[in-house]
């Protein structure tokens, strides 16, 4: 039986996939445990609104400079070794945040969460768009994106058992200590995923002598534009997603007045949507282009959030648009991946794609931070709305500047790179033919 795009990948490409898949999905539980628990912490240890809100921005902004930096170590050694390394970073940091009993300890454990949820979805990235070829990649890598809702699923199904079983002083402790689970999968990726032959090429050109290019050209005349549209464009997308991710659970617990049960059932119609979003915005971005799939999700998003959070809709309008919610939000996260990668040559696209999405992440933290501000003198519905919509305003007018790379082909040839007089090297002309 064929499996859609799925049937035609090689061993290889499906064992990378699901290493991929499986990375994101155990960082999102992760991820979106802390969301989740946001009503006991403030039971328990009595934070505040605009505490709770520099908690997620301490996280992002960790986000930022993990990604960034396991970029460049990825294109230094190699994109899998960084992968486990970041895979086991997550697992215990979120292990430590369980025995975290003031904001001020629980403030440096989410940055240091973020550091390896900013190096994993980076190299993640970049591995399964090296090794999956141009004609699938924009389905392949977006679909990786899925595995978020698959964390997000299984830390809202954790979420009622642990409340009936402990009480809530107790029982978010016992959820952060479950984060030890992703660390398993590290056994599975030094077994079975082997190393992207495209940077093993060019590990191999640059041991023969080919000029080495610094991590910093991505700022250089030949890439500012793409860097600075990429940047902003994730700084939009993010801003305007974590302000759903981190103030979804509380706006319905403590607004719309549900139960731990009815919120699970509105995040679960959210999470499927979630599932769903990668999968369409990769069949989109393979047939019209990159630059046309973000501005369609931009515009359908952004409407969304406006009837969700401003509009007095009812019940069942409200789990038909948490679905679409999490589609439109699954959509713009997965189209990134594949996106941000063939932006860069391969020397430094790890460390451009860890750039712009750690930079996206680091500057969109501002956004859930001026929600909880906000939330201290308007309803926490409006706050969001708000500073959502902006955010997505300011993705969209970003993606008019982006390059179209759809069909770019990321391996090397042997023109690829020649220093030049600047002592850089040129930047891979005949691998980034993007079309303006």
């Amino acid at each position: 039986m064929r499996l859609g795009w799925y049937s035609g990948l090689t061993p290889v490409e499906r064992r990378t996939f699901w290493a991929c898949f499986a990375g994101f999905g155990l960082d999102s539980m992760d991820a979106t445990i802390f969301s989740l628990v946001i009503p006991a912490l403030i039971a328990t240890l009595g934070l505040t609104h605009p505490q709770v809100g520099y908690l997620a921005t301490a996280a992002l902004i960790g986000t930022a400079i993990g990604g960034w930096g396991a970029g460049i170590l990825a294109d230094k050694i190699g994109r899998v070794r960084i992968l486990q390394f970041t895979i086991l970073w997550v697992a215990i940091s979120t292990i430590a945040a369980a025995f975290a009993s003031s904001f001020p300890m629980l403030f440096g454990i989410r940055f240091l969460q973020g550091l390896g949820y900013g190096g994993e979805a980076a190299v993640g990235g970049v591995l399964i768009s090296e090794v999956i070829r141009p004609a699938l990649r924009g389905r392949v890598a977006a679909a990786v994106q899925s595995g978020y809702a698959l964390g997000y699923a299984i830390s809202v199904a954790l979420l009622p058992i642990i409340a009936s079983l402990f009480p809530e002083q107790i029982g978010w402790r016992v959820f952060f200590a479950l984060g030890v689970v992703p660390a398993g999968l590290v056994f599975f990726i030094r077994r079975l995923v082997p190393e992207s032959g495209v940077y093993a090429d060019a590990k191999v050109a640059s041991r023969s002598g080919v000029a080495a290019t610094p991590f910093w050209a991505i700022f250089a005349r030949d890439h500012l534009r793409r860097t600075t549209a990429a940047v902003i464009m994730a700084t939009g997308i993010f801003g305007g997603a974590y302000v759903m991710i981190t103030w979804l659970p509380t706006y319905l617990r403590t607004t719309l007045h549900l139960s731990v049960g009815s919120s699970a059932g509105y995040l679960a119609c959210n999470i499927l949507g979630s599932l769903v979003g990668p999968l369409l915005y990769g069949l989109l971005s393979d047939r019209l282009g990159r630059r046309p799939a973000f501005m369609t999700f931009l515009v359908l998003q952004a409407g969304n959030v406006a009837i969700y959070l401003l509009a007095p809709i009812g019940p069942s309008v409200t789990v038909l648009l948490s679905f679409f919610l999490g589609a439109f939000q699954g959509a713009l996260a997965s189209g990134m991946l594949p996106t941000f990668a063939e932006l860069f040559p391969t020397n430094i696209r790890a460390s451009g794609q860890g750039f712009c999405l750690g930079g996206g992440r680091g500057f969109g933290s501002i956004v859930p931070a001026t929600v909880g501000l906000l939330a201290a003198a308007l309803p926490l519905g409006t706050a969001m709305g708000t500073c959502a919509l902006c955010a997505y305003g300011v993705a969209f007018c970003a993606a008019v500047f982006l390059p179209e790379t759809s069909g770019t082909e990321l391996q090397e040839t042997s023109h690829d790179s020649t220093a030049n007089a600047d002592g850089y090297a040129d930047i891979h002309k005949s691998s980034l033919a993007v079309r303006n």
